[in-house]
């Protein structure tokens, strides 16, 4: 059974000591609802650290009054099992009111590359990821904490709000992970119906296919609006963005070819699922 705490005092202590016998930590903080992407996370972790910290917290303050905060899955005895398995050496699982005690009053912003996107699809997300994880990283003091690609613009948030705060800790990016049909292991994709799942896979598709068109030269803006309409002759019912901007600040290209360092991003709904992926040009 994987040694698991749930205060910050017990965790501090478990990372005090490895740090005292010269051991090297990882974090890989999580909500649960584990899947390979996060395994793979925690084997990179192993890969660059002593110890592996693994966090699930299903955070509140990320979710809006009308998205899925009380239908998200939690499993934590499954999850506690594949991380252990996976070589994580500590499980974190605070509670809400560990980690909000009645009367939290501050919260965390980043401006910039959490204002385009996600940010203004869901503009009370970044607000609690930032708060979330700046507590976290200060509650585990690891070398390292490691997030996910295919959350792209959250990983550009941490790293920014990292190098504000000089927080002393060097995050690292994992590859996205993906299903054998391409599309991006999620959390979320177990909301799809089985037709749903079928449909999805064209979303990475469509993604290649930005990438393909704008490298025979097809200008941004006629990829971008191509792409779209293909989500929905697949069967997407509503796209909130799809968008190529610059791989590190998010800026908005131009119309015209797409510059060196750019990504595709795209959020779009099937049914009551919002899928997300990302791909670098």
């Amino acid at each position: 059974m994987l040694d698991t705490v749930r205060t910050v005092a017990d965790l501090r202590a478990r990372v005090a000591a490895w740090k005292a016998a010269g051991e090297r930590v990882a974090m890989v903080p999580t909500m649960g609802a584990l899947h390979e992407g996060h395994l793979s996370l925690v084997r990179l972790g192993k890969a660059h650290a002593d110890r592996v910290v693994a966090s699930i917290f299903v955070n509140p303050t990320q979710f809006a009054p009308h998205e899925d905060f009380d239908a998200y899955p939690r499993a934590e005895a499954r999850d506690a099992g594949l991380l252990k398995d996976a070589g994580c050496d500590l499980l974190y699982a605070p509670t809400a009111a560990e980690m909000y005690p009645e009367g939290f009053a501050t919260s965390v912003s980043v401006t910039g590359v959490s204002e385009p996107l996600d940010g203004q699809a869901r503009p009370h997300h970044f607000g609690g990821v930032a708060t979330v994880v700046s507590k976290l990283l200060i509650q585990c003091d690891p070398d390292i904490a490691i997030f996910g690609e295919k959350d792209y613009q959250q990983l550009l948030v941490i790293k920014r709000l990292a190098r504000d705060l000089d927080l002393p800790v060097e995050i690292i990016g994992g590859p996205t992970a993906r299903d054998h049909d391409g599309l991006a292991l999620s959390s979320r994709n177990a909301y799809l119906s089985a037709e749903e799942r079928k449909i999805a896979s064209a979303l990475p598709a469509t993604l290649k296919g930005v990438i393909e068109a704008l490298a025979a030269g097809q200008p941004v803006a006629e990829a971008e609006e191509g792409a779209i309409a293909q989500l929905h002759t697949a069967g997407f019912n509503k796209v909130d963005y799809l968008e190529v901007r610059d791989g590190e600040t998010l800026a908005r290209l131009g119309p015209g070819p797409a510059a060196p360092g750019a990504r595709v991003f795209v959020a779009a709904w099937l049914g009551k699922t919002r899928l997300i992926d990302n791909m670098a040009v």
